[in-house]
Parts: structure tokens; sequence; C-alpha cells
């Protein structure tokens, strides 16, 4: 049975796994992220590397390669990681670091949705000449396309769904983009502002929510309805056969799908609307990451 390392880098923590060709995880680990330094953020990429090897049976010489997600711009040709929001790795050669480091030639990085995004579309089965997307919704929001068996990257920025401005009731400083009024940073700014408090977690708004708190109700339908005018960009432009949802913030909140499908139906029209059967939560929650990137290093795309 053979086996690959995946990783999954963030901001705040390294998730590594050991992954069998089939998607088994069978080992994993987590580590915080150090993003005050290049140097210090590769160190703890390697320390969570060594950590799943030592916690499992398993030794660099079961393992076929490496696969690793990145967020950001990722030039997987040249194993470079080219630019970041959250990390200090600019133009980071990160291919050839672990290739120095482990010794091994197999080494497959990608973003880290990407990744993300490649396990659901393994797990989901969908034929090969469908179009797939893959949505995530936590700190940020993001999506992947995979189109004949294959990632739609456009000119390498392909997917930025967080970015597309919509209709909305939320204004933080003029941004009326998706992701600065639905992602869970701007879930937060819009309840503190509505229900007038200094500070509230996320967690919190959808906890008031699912207890029917009447002040809590308009939130979240203001947020969902953001979420379905992103959605309905991408039906509009890309008239998917399935999409999956990850992140913390969907996988933590299912009831959120049924409310974005009701608004969606209300936009589409009926030739559009095959979709709203096709639309589900990914059942690896967290690991989506980890398994895609693993899964890379025997799949290609």
């Amino acid at each position: 049975m053979k086996k690959a390392i995946g990783i999954d880098i963030g901001g705040t923590k390294i998730a590594a796994g050991i992954i069998t060709e089939s998607g088994e995880l069978l080992k994993r680990v987590d580590v915080k992220s150090d993003p005050s330094d290049r140097e210090k953020m590769f160190a703890r990429v390697i320390e969570a590397v060594e950590q799943v090897l030592e916690k499992s049976s398993f030794s660099l010489a079961d393992i076929e390669g490496i696969g690793v997600g990145v967020p950001g711009k990722v030039d997987c040709e040249k194993g470079m990681a080219i630019f970041q929001n959250n990390l200090p790795w600019e133009q980071f050669p990160i291919t050839a670091r672990l290739r120095e480091q482990f010794g091994l030639e197999q080494i497959s990085i990608d973003n880290d949705v990407y990744m993300a995004a490649f396990a659901e579309w393994k797990a989901a089965q969908v034929k090969r000449n469908e179009t797939f997307i893959y949505v995530t919704i936590s700190t940020g929001i993001s999506c992947s396309i995979i189109q004949n068996g294959s990632f739609f990257r456009g000119a390498g920025f392909a997917g930025e769904l967080g970015l597309i401005p919509v209709l909305s009731k939320a204004d933080y400083m003029g941004n009326k983009r998706l992701e600065k009024v639905a992602a869970g940073p701007a879930i937060e700014k819009l309840a503190e502002k509505e229900l007038q408090v200094e500070q509230i977690s996320a967690k919190e708004v959808f906890a008031g929510y699912a207890n029917g708190t009447c002040e809590y109700l308009p939130i979240i339908e203001e947020v969902t309805d953001n979420l379905a005018q992103g959605l309905y960009a991408i039906s509009c432009l890309l008239d998917p056969h399935r999409m999956v949802f990850g992140g913390s913030v969907i996988v933590n909140n299912p009831f959120m799908l049924k409310l974005m499908k009701e608004k969606l139906k209300s936009y589409q029209l009926p030739e559009q609307q095959h979709i709203l059967d096709k639309m589900s939560i990914s059942t690896m929650k967290q690991d989506n990451g980890v398994i895609g990137a693993g899964l890379r290093v025997f799949d290609r795309l």
C-alpha cells in the first residue's frame, strides 16, 4: 500500500498527515505556524513532517512523496509559493527546500483550496466530463473548479469567489466584496454593528441563531443572502454539475446550506436549478486539505 505525506499550510497552523493511495488518513498532527519569518515558518513545516512520522509506524523510506497546500498564488511547475496574505513566503522555493531537507524527489505543491478540492472531487466520483466546484467558507471565501478532470486556473488567480462584489446591506469601509460581508470575520463585524456590542465571535452568532434568538436572525439572513449572490455568479458562469462546501463556517453550521439553497433558488431560472440537488457539505471536514495534498502525489491534475 503506497503512502504519501500531505501538508496543509495556514497562517495559524500546519496540518500534516500520512495518506494512502486510496485516500485513507492514517495519522495527522497539527503544529502551530510561525509567520513572523520565512525560515521560522519553514522550520515549522519540517517539524510537522517529523512529528507525523514519529507518531506513526512509518519512516521516510515508506513514503512515495510529499504534497503541500499553500495559501495564495502558487507556481506548481516551478514549485514556488508566489504570494500569500498571511505568510512571509513571497517567491519561496518550497519544493526545492523540501527535496533538500528530506531527499524525496516527488514533491507536489498547489494552492490549499485546490488541494482540498481535489480530495472532494475524488470522493464525489463525478463523471470526468462534468464540472465540479468546491467552495470554502471560513476566515476567507474561495472556490476551485475542476472540468474534464483538470483544474481551471485561468491566468493563475481563478476561483477567487471572495472578491466578487455583492449587493449587501453591510458596508465595511465601502467594501462589499463577498469575503468582506460573508466570511467568518465579516459575520462578527456585522453582529457587533447590529447588536451594538464591542466583541462577539461568529460561533456565538450561530449559537444565537440556532437557539432562535430573534436579534440574530437578520444577521444570518443577510450573510446567507450575500453567499447566495456569490453562488449565483457561479451558477450563471459555469452551470456546474456538482458543488461541495467546506471551511469551518459552513461545516460547523450545516443549516446554512438549506438557507443558501432557498435564496439561490429565488435568483435562478428553472433551467439553472438542477444544481440545488447537487449541493452538499464536505464529510471530510478539516481533513480535506491534508488528504488532497497527499493524493496529489499519486494523481496530478
